[in-house]
């Protein structure tokens, strides 16, 4: 056997095997997919009680988050307000202590007022 009939040979291997892998996937996709499509949800809830439900859990990792976020801040900005001797640093501290009391009330009265507007517009429907 010459050489050109061995690399003719070779290549010929790789195309049927890189076919084969092709056809292999493919198969393989439309399976997953399709058994993907038939599986019944048998204890999943409604979509929108589970989306509420997922609101809910984001919003508390985030108020807590948030809180701890805001305590730690405060405490460096009185730190500053405290030790330091420049007037423009207790300024800029104080600044920043407001700042960070108006976001973390907006984000506790965010939960507030959904909580309680969510039980007044229950179903769609004001009911005072």
């Amino acid at each position: 056997m010459n050489q050109t009939e061995e690399t003719t040979r070779l290549v010929d291997a790789k195309t049927f095997h890189k076919r084969n892998f092709d056809k292999l996937f493919v198969f393989t996709v439309i399976v997953c997919t399709i058994m993907l499509f038939s599986i019944m949800p048998v204890a999943a809830s409604d979509m929108w009680t589970k989306a509420n439900e997922i609101m809910k859990d984001v919003y508390n990792k985030v108020l807590g988050i948030s809180t701890i976020a805001a305590v730690v801040t405060v405490a460096v900005a009185l730190l500053l307000m405290n030790f330091s001797k420049n007037g423009r640093t207790v300024d800029e501290s104080r600044a920043w202590i407001k700042r960070i009391a108006i976001t973390w009330a907006i984000l506790n009265g965010l939960g507030f007022i959904m909580t309680y507007l969510n039980q007044i517009f229950q179903g769609g429907r004001y009911t005072p």
